[in-house]
């Protein structure tokens, strides 16, 4: 049995960040994802072959070609999703917005994936993950005292991009199973990385939160949540948040509670980070995580992406494959009956093998 999308119908118009990252995880769980890409690679060299562009086939398409654009109508009709990630309005110019498509396939889940979102004063204005994670609060909230740090695209891209366009794809199609009728789905990462911020503004709203950067349980401050720099390079995580969890930490550093500043007041904070940091840098971070291994101090070490794919609890559950500059992440979630599958990208084909293979299904 194949992935728990099984028979779904999906077309993917080709763009960058989040919606093939959305598309590749539809594709994982089994849905048939048909890429439309034009003649020459997309920006930024998400092309076939790729681990992004895995279990997909492609169909090379020049939207400007009229025989092309009706290929790709002729595919939507008959598709389940339609997941684009263009600026609000360009599916329109080229024919293919939502009016056209559900007036032609009334049962179709029209997904679009932007920054801003498909409405509102900076709709038009280009922008990236950094921009839209700045907006929303979220970027000032991450970083040293002294500026903010971009996480990467974690959070805005993957996290309140790819993750919400994924939900509303699946919200919409379960809804229709009641109404059998479509619908669209504005996926904004601003929307979605304030979802995500959500137990940060509750926390600020009963004053457990301030937004001086650095200087919360969550964001580094705390001397129990935070990274430690261990002898001959590397660091170790610690999150022993819970006092239980603290104790084990204390005992596997070999210290007593009661000789050290109170871990419940911020004003300590600064004095019993120097004693843990001093405590951590004796040994290395090998022999850290051999203390702490099965216990519940919380402490981990800081792995890059090729020690990742060594680690033995990753490596029981499959989660990464490869090694070296060459991993890539399994299929997630799991599931215990209709297994998801890393399938190879399909390679090139054309609209009528396509057609072909669904009205046949």
């Amino acid at each position: 049995m194949g992935g728990p999308l099984q028979g779904l119908k999906v077309v993917e118009l080709s763009a960058i960040g989040p919606a093939p990252h959305a598309a590749m995880m539809l594709a994982d769980l089994g849905a048939e994802v048909v890429r439309v890409v034009g003649p020459a690679p997309p920006v930024g060299g998400y092309d076939v072959g790729t681990h992004l562009q895995r279990g997909r086939t492609t169909v090379r398409a020049n939207l400007k070609d009229p025989a092309h654009l009706a290929g790709v109508r002729a595919l939507l009709a008959e598709a389940d999703v339609f997941l684009e990630g263009y600026r609000p309005g360009t599916t329109e110019r080229l024919g293919l917005g939502p009016q056209e498509c559900l007036a032609a396939n009334p049962r179709l889940v029209y997904a679009r994936m932007t920054g801003w979102g498909q409405d509102g004063p900076l709709a038009q204005t280009a922008g990236h993950d950094i921009n839209y994670i700045a907006l929303t609060g979220a970027l000032h909230a991450m970083g040293t005292a002294d500026a903010p740090l971009p996480p990467m695209n974690l959070v805005g891209d993957f996290g309140g991009g790819s993750m919400f366009v994924l939900t509303g794809i699946l919200a919409a199609l379960w809804e229709r199973e009641r109404s059998g009728q479509g619908q669209v789905v504005d996926a904004a990462m601003v929307d979605g990385v304030s979802v995500l911020s959500q137990i940060i503004l509750e926390l600020r709203s009963v004053k457990l939160w301030n937004d001086t950067r650095a200087a919360n349980l969550l964001d580094g401050a705390a001397p129990f949540y935070r990274t430690y720099a261990c002898a001959g390079g590397g660091h170790v995580a610690v999150g022993a948040i819970e006092p239980q969890f603290y104790a084990q930490l204390l005992a596997g550093l070999g210290l007593e509670a009661d000789s050290l500043p109170d871990r419940d007041d911020p004003a300590s904070w600064p004095a019993l980070a120097g004693i843990l940091a001093a405590a951590l840098a004796a040994r290395s971070r090998e022999e850290w995580a051999d203390v702490f291994d099965g216990t519940d101090a919380c402490v981990t070490p800081v792995l890059t992406y090729a020690e990742a794919a060594e680690n033995s609890h990753l490596a029981a559950r499959g989660t990464l494959s490869g090694s070296g500059m060459h991993v890539a992440a399994a299929p997630a979630p799991h599931f215990s009956r209709t297994v998801a599958v890393a399938r190879e990208p399909a390679g090139d084909t054309d609209f009528d093998s396509i057609l072909s293979s669904w009205r046949a299904s």
